[in-house]
């Protein structure tokens, strides 16, 4: 009797192990069964330049707000140093930090080739191929790619470029650069399953302006009514629930004011050296004596950070490449670096990437995310191994992570530490209630009556003793 009551004692145990497993991996298939379009994915990454995060907060904005709440909020992107255009938008879609890319600044010299590198003059792939943009990648690996205006598309890197791309002009208007992305991605002779397209606003306004300017308000209005364009014609299209989209920035955009300048003039001679970057991260290449610049730029300002190129913050990642300068002056929030004049702005970005003003947002709707969902933050470097996943490509070597962003994604299940700990702690809980329940019916199932040993059956005639 006691073994059979111990085998039916681990029959419900296992039993009930087995209930407790099956509704946890009914659980897990049903968060992992959520619809993504993963047989032939496609995905659109759209920039508006200087699109700082907390307009988002700051301005009406109803097409975007319409996009995030049937898909995915990052409310604050933390991008690369220097939080300038170039090196940014070549960050996002490499993965890598400036000092990796090799696109270290809007304006650069490169001491070994002894060549320069400017918005004006940015075509030679000789800036372009120390990294593998996503849409090399993408062609590589035998897919077709399309470029409207990102930076470094119309360029040959890698002897590639995209299938399709409109060189940057600002005489191409937004629309017709989206017309362009949906003829592309409906194509019969070959569709393209990636595409990038940017838009030079809000930043042009910021700096004109400033990011507190009430005339921004209209600015603003017009960047969503484009967003609100770009949703109309990719449902025009049927492609709005086919195609990923991806709305995003290169930086944000801090206040000036003329008060809160930094005049080098004033602390060394022009003569000392050459200025290849501007405000508010400059670039100086010593002339002669490195040393002797340095000591008197460090002691300019109390608004101005002086780095040997050796000593500049690791946190920065912007020290290991011949293009970073051998001093780097980085200006306080706000603050503006000239030789003598004032600045003929009234906004400006470069500064620090730690600083929120620095930073965009993400915002991303399409078969591959989830509905309705916000995340606090991510690194810009994050976008690319994300982009790589949705498209089924495989990544290049780079400094971003993908755990960081898969709680976007419909395909991954995602917990947070809080949600695992109250999931184990539920089921420790349950295990423990079944273990108790099962003890308690094993021993009312095994317990002997009283006497049972003194008990005589009625036909038993024999008695005990003679």
């Amino acid at each position: 009797m006691g073994a059979s009551q111990g085998t039916l004692s681990l029959k419900m145990l296992s039993s009930a192990q087995f209930v407790l497993i099956f509704i946890v991996c009914g659980f897990v298939t049903c968060t992992l069964s959520a619809e993504t379009n993963s047989s032939s994915p496609k995905l659109l990454l759209v920039s508006f330049d200087g699109f700082r995060a907390d307009y988002l907060n700051r301005f009406p904005l109803p097409r975007l707000k319409e996009l995030i709440s049937d898909g995915v909020l990052v409310e604050h992107v933390t991008n690369v140093f220097i939080t300038k255009t170039f090196p940014n938008h070549y960050s996002i879609v490499t993965g890598l930090f400036a000092e990796s890319h090799g696109i270290v600044a809007n304006s650069m010299f490169d001491p070994n080739a002894n060549k320069t590198f400017s918005l004006f003059n940015d075509s030679d792939p000789f800036w372009w191929n120390e990294a593998f943009p996503l849409w090399v990648t993408n062609e590589l690996q035998g897919h077709k790619s399309g470029g409207a205006g990102w930076p470094g598309t119309d360029v040959v890197i890698h002897n590639i470029t995209p299938s399709y791309f409109l060189k940057y002009s600002d005489n191409v208007p937004f629309a017709q650069r989206v017309k362009n992305i949906t003829s592309w991605m409906t194509r019969p002779d070959g569709q393209v399953n990636f595409a990038t397209l940017y838009w030079n606003e809000p930043d042009s306004s910021g700096h004109k302006f400033g990011p507190n300017s009430q005339t921004m308000v209209k600015v603003l209005q017009e960047v969503d009514n484009k967003i609100g364009l770009l949703i109309d014609e990719l449902k025009t299209s049927e492609l709005w629930d086919k195609v990923n989209v991806i709305i995003t920035s290169d930086h944000g955009m801090a206040q000036l004011s003329i008060n809160r300048t930094i005049y080098l003039d004033a602390c060394i001679g022009p003569g000392n050296y050459t200025l290849i970057d501007q405000s508010p991260v400059a670039a100086i290449l010593p002339i002669q004596d490195k040393m002797y610049v340095y000591n008197l730029l460090k002691n300019c300002s109390p608004n101005m950070k002086v780095y040997l190129k050796e000593d500049i913050p690791d946190r920065y990642h912007y020290k290991h490449n011949s293009r970073i300068q051998p001093i780097i002056l980085v200006a306080d929030e706000g603050w503006s670096i000239t030789h003598n004049a004032a600045p003929l702005i009234n906004g400006n970005h470069g500064y620090d990437n730690a600083l929120p003003s620095m930073h965009p947002l993400l915002a991303a709707h399409g078969p591959a995310f989830r509905k309705g969902y916000k995340q606090a933050t991510i690194n810009s470097v994050d976008i690319y191994p994300l982009m790589c996943h949705i498209l089924g490509l495989k990544e290049e070597p780079n400094n971003g992570t993908f755990a960081s962003t898969k709680c976007l994604l419909n395909d991954q299940w995602c917990i947070h530490l809080p949600e695992a700990i109250g999931i184990v702690v539920g089921v420790i809980m349950i295990l423990t209630t079944l273990t108790c329940l099962i003890v308690i019916m094993k021993n009312k199932l095994s317990s002997p009556r009283q006497f049972s040993r003194l008990h005589l059956q009625e036909e038993d005639d024999d008695p005990l003793l003679e």
